[in-house]
């Protein structure tokens, strides 16, 4: 059975989202971003992955500070995505 066109796209944007991830410039975003998205970026929903690439649109160091808490998150980036990201720890090592 052949994947729907959409389903296939989705494939291609998660794909293109884990590699976003992994080389952002910043260590610590690289590590929080990339293990995540290497971790549960295969299951990311439509919705999520919209969250994602939008947030990977923002500077990685704002990021790092809404994802530990030392900057308040803007409203179009509070997302149960970017909640996932502070509950998320990175495996180190």
């Amino acid at each position: 059975m052949e994947e729907s066109p959409e389903i296939a796209d989705l494939d291609v944007r998660r794909k293109r989202l884990i590699h976003r991830a992994h080389y952002r410039g910043f260590k610590e975003a690289d590590l929080i971003l990339g293990g995540f998205a290497r971790e549960h970026g295969p299951e990311l929903s439509y919705e999520e992955v919209l969250m994602m690439e939008d947030l990977l649109g923002a500077k990685d160091h704002d990021i790092y500070a809404w994802v530990i808490g030392t900057l308040p998150v803007p409203a179009n980036y509070d997302t149960p995505l970017l909640l996932r990201l502070r509950e998320y720890r990175p495996k180190v090592g």
